[in-house]
């Protein structure tokens, strides 16, 4: 799978690719900012491009920018977005109204070297990632007579997979449960929190996102 990195720090950037490299991946090219950005994948045409949000000159949303741009001009390249913190509203407006092939998570997440080349496998392959810790700060800051409060203990668990972008399968294999089990905790889930259920994972992922996204409501 070959791959684009943007930022400009040449120490983050070299030891992406090296990780990268030693886990199979070919890294096509390096960018300092978002014009670089576009012109590598214009250039190379990778299955990814992976984009620090914030890069020159103005180091504000330069990478937000490039990263639209791309899934704009190129639908067919996967677009990995990294931030130094959990910004859960930014994250969510990136993703519009297409999860397919985009993923947003903490730079911190690159010392988990088996999650980060995950992510960017699935995101390659046209899946969704978000961070765990996105996740997290959309779980935390509902009410509690919220309908997530009804969820058990392990339906939350599920249902934060479930917004990373996970399927059935990789939740099964993350929980350790069955096929079976998991599908049960799925249907639990939707029909609680009055979700419609999801013909795909795409779709499925949205529906979630746009339900935590939401402001929750009092009785």
């Amino acid at each position: 799978m070959r791959v684009v990195i943007a930022d400009d720090s040449v120490l983050l950037r070299e030891g992406l690719a090296r990780v990268l490299t030693e886990n199979g991946f070919e890294v096509a090219a390096q960018a300092g900012d978002a014009g670089g950005l576009l012109r590598a994948v214009a250039a190379e045409q990778p299955e990814v491009a992976i984009v620090d949000v914030r890069m020159p000159p103005s180091f504000t949303d330069e990478g937000t920018r490039a990263a639209l741009d791309l899934r704009e001009r190129h639908p067919e390249i996967g677009v990995l977005v990294l931030s130094q913190i959990v910004e859960a509203r930014h994250a969510l407006r990136l993703f519009r109204d297409s999860p397919e092939g985009f993923g947003y998570l903490l730079k911190d997440r690159v010392v988990d070297v088996a999650e980060f080349v995950e992510a960017v496998r699935r995101v390659g392959r046209g899946g969704t990632a978000i961070d765990p810790d996105v996740v997290a700060q959309l779980l935390g800051r509902r009410a509690e007579e919220d309908p997530l409060a009804e969820l058990t203990p392990r339906e939350r668990e599920v249902l934060g997979l479930m917004a990373e972008g996970r399927s059935n399968k990789a939740i099964c294999a993350k929980l350790f449960l069955s096929p079976k089990t998991v599908e049960t905790h799925v249907n639990s889930i939707f029909l609680k929190l009055d979700l419609l259920p999801a013909p795909d994972d795409h779709r499925r992922v949205l529906a979630v996102l746009r339900y935590l996204e939401a402001p929750a409501t009092s009785p």
